[in-house]
């Protein structure tokens, strides 16, 4: 756990210094996925069916979607916000979106939410005996710091946000299914 938080942060710092977003984090994000699934044991949705935590998973993503794309119309009006977030963009390299689309849905997000959503909390819960709600929020916490070395208010602001909205997610299903969808 220690480690996976020590090589996001690592790898944020390094993208807040120039380095490009998709060469440094998706590595990062896929690894930290694939010892999520190796370490584990991951729980995919025990609390709820799999078939409604697909589905509201993907309701849920589809409205965050929308929600962000509004909220970035309004937040693009507050100058240092709107500058942040041309910045990451600029990050990537030349990678065309087709790219970033193909590695975000193969590796960087299917990584982010073994670790975090599936491992991360997962053991949070187990090590503090069930205590799902505080597994959930100390999880949330600590994905928000780890994205904090960014040092870019549009990745933390999707931080703060949809980690609430995951590891809700992942509180509510008791494992990572709805939030990886």
């Amino acid at each position: 756990m220690v480690l996976g938080f020590v090589a996001e942060v690592i790898a944020w710092s390094l993208v807040a210094r120039g380095r490009n977003v998709w060469t440094t984090m998706t590595p990062v994000l896929a690894t930290m996925g694939v010892v999520a699934l190796v370490v584990g044991p991951i729980a995919w949705s025990p609390e709820v069916a799999p078939g409604v935590s697909l589905a509201v998973g993907l309701g849920l993503g589809v409205l965050l979607y929308v929600a962000t794309r509004i909220a970035m119309v309004i937040m693009a009006r507050w100058g240092t916000f709107r500058r942040h977030a041309l910045e990451m963009y600029r990050k990537q390299g030349g990678l065309s979106l087709g790219a970033a689309l193909v590695l975000s849905i193969a590796l960087s997000v299917p990584g982010e939410e073994l670790f975090w959503r599936g491992f991360f909390q997962g053991q949070l819960a187990s090590s503090l005996e069930g205590r799902t709600a505080l597994a959930a929020v100390l999880a949330w916490i600590a994905f928000v710091l780890a994205n904090l070395p960014s040092a870019n208010l549009a990745i933390a602001a999707g931080a703060v946000v949809g980690g609430a909205v995951w590891v809700g997610l992942a509180w509510w299903t008791g494992g990572v299914l709805a939030s990886l969808a």
